[in-house]
């Protein structure tokens, strides 16, 4: 997969099924050497500019389930969850 191809996918969270984000706001981290794609970067946001900020969210690569046509399915575990919340 090319990718240009995961710009406008949409991520969404296996165990509730929350849209989280779009692949095309937000950042890939990606391994010098070898040209893998470490973890994705979610940008923290807030609804219109109103209400708190809430902070990134760093998706590591391994917790993607299944990449389709129009979105990526991830399941993160509770700790990485905990961890970028902090």
């Amino acid at each position: 997969m090319r990718l240009s191809e995961l710009g406008g996918k949409e991520i969404i969270g296996l165990d509730t099924g929350e849209r989280m984000g779009v692949i095309s706001d937000s950042d890939l981290v990606i391994h010098a050497e070898n040209g893998s794609i470490q973890s994705i970067i979610l940008p923290g946001s807030s609804f219109f500019g109103f209400g708190k900020k809430r902070e990134d969210l760093v998706i590591p690569w391994n917790s993607i389930v299944k990449i389709g046509p129009d979105m990526v399915i991830i399941q993160l575990n509770q700790q990485e969850t905990q961890a970028s919340q902090k």
